[in-house]
């Protein structure tokens, strides 16, 4: 179920949830956990079951949260707060404490993180940790102006592959590796700036969306050949707030501000079997190939451009909303998160595609009747010590001075402390794979 997606954290200020304090939602890298930020806090949902919804934990460190994000399942967190919008906050959730903090010189705008790296994209400049001990292993700075903080860091730690605007202006996307700390590639993707970028599970695939909205390519990675290519739409400009790949990098969905989520077939046509069977459809195809040889490129381009496999009509429009492909319960499901404060789970027929039928829907907050409710077992196991754990005061860095930071010492899984990394070396362990 593994998905990059995370993605990606977005703001999710607008709509109903606002009263009730909903400010932004990610999925964690494997789709198995729903982070909220809210004016009081944060919240962890597991999303493993359909059927229910049960409340991990509650963080209530600090208020008006707007950035948070789980390390696979482990009990590592980051948080970033609106009253303090230029701190990092890292907790061990579990065990109720604060591993360190840093702060930087202007407002993070989005955090990625896998097993090996932690990113943190200010509007011009990013910074690269050694996630074990935090330590600040590379500063890019002068980067072109990025005022949404939009980046992507592929979760297969082994190449640990850092996608980020290459251009203010253009969708150029630069590829960065960021466990040998170098630049890979820069791929021209897009005529307009950029809006959306995600990673497939194995960081062998990178997807883009421009701000029009109307193209979704797929490229491949480290190289950055064009693999794919689908048309959202031609009727209307639109902005995409998420993509997502499913585990298997076959299937790729596209959330925006307009009530459709597109899903997408990645799939090779073969020349082999429109040869050993000459269809009518198949000799226009090649048609359409030959002649795309003399036309334009715009309208080459759109030549071979796939429509969306399945689509699911939200109940709402203009609200903001993040999607993501997982397999629950041995199906696969579209997961949205949307900003009117509901989790609403789809089934998807990966054979037909087509219309995607509503399973199920959570209120993400207690409210009536469907109010999410904690299992027993979950409060047990995920309770926080009582005792309050350690503040720490904010530090506050110079514009031309690296982040600075506050550390918590390291330690044992029987919680003494001990000296070496900062984050016990088990919380990075490939998490077992679920069954359902």
């Amino acid at each position: 179920m593994e998905t990059e997606d995370r993605m990606e954290t977005q703001d999710l200020p607008e709509g109903p949830a606002a009263d009730r304090g909903f400010i932004c939602a990610s999925f964690n890298q494997d789709t198995t956990s729903l982070s909220v930020g809210t004016k009081t806090g944060y919240h962890l949902f597991s999303v493993t079951a359909v059927d229910k919804l049960d409340c991990i934990h509650e963080g209530v460190e600090c208020s008006d949260v707007f950035i948070v994000e789980r390390l696979f399942s482990s009990s590592l967190v980051v948080v970033v707060s609106l009253s303090l919008p230029r701190r990092m906050n890292v907790y061990h959730f579990k065990k109720g404490t604060e591993i360190c903090n840093y702060s930087y010189s202007n407002d993070i705008l989005s955090v990625r993180l896998n097993r090996q790296r932690l990113v943190v994209c200010l509007e011009e400049s990013i910074y690269i940790h050694n996630i074990k001990d935090m330590k600040l292993l590379k500063t890019l700075l002068n980067t072109p102006t990025n005022p949404s903080g939009l980046c992507a860091l592929s979760v297969n730690h082994s190449n640990s592959y850092l996608a980020y605007p290459g251009s203010a202006t253009i969708g150029e996307i630069t590829i960065y590796d960021a466990n040998n700390l170098s630049t890979v590639t820069l791929i021209q993707a897009h005529d307009s700036p950029l809006a959306a970028l995600t990673f497939n599970p194995s960081g062998t695939k990178l997807a883009s969306a421009s701000e029009k909205g109307t193209v979704i390519r797929v490229f491949g990675i480290p190289e950055g050949q064009r693999l794919y290519e689908f048309r959202r739409g031609m009727k209307r400009y639109v902005s995409i707030s998420s993509l997502s790949f499913s585990a298997d990098a076959q299937f790729l969905c596209a959330s925006s501000n307009t009530e459709t989520v597109h899903i997408f077939k990645l799939e090779q046509h073969s020349p082999s079997q429109d040869e050993e069977s000459p269809t009518w459809s198949a000799y226009v195809g090649k048609m359409f190939t030959a002649a795309s040889t003399y036309l334009p490129a715009q309208v080459s381009d759109m030549m071979h451009q796939d429509r969306a496999f399945a689509t699911v009509r939200l109940n709402m429009f203009g609200l903001k909303n993040i999607c993501a492909l997982a397999t629950i319960q041995k199906l696969t499901r579209l997961l949205v998160a949307s900003s009117d404060g509901f989790l609403y789970i789809y089934n998807v027929d990966p054979q037909d595609g087509g219309e995607c039928v509503l399973v199920q829907r959570h209120r993400l907050f207690d409210s009536g009747d469907e109010q999410v409710e904690q299992s027993e077992e979950d409060k047990t196991e995920d309770a926080p010590p009582q005792a309050a754990s350690q503040s720490y005061a904010a530090t506050v860095a110079l514009p031309s001075t690296p982040p600075s930071a506050t550390t918590l010492m390291g330690y044992s899984e029987d919680g003494g402390a001990q000296k070496g990394d900062v984050i016990p070396e088990h919380e990075f362990a490939e998490s077992p794979r679920l069954s359902g």
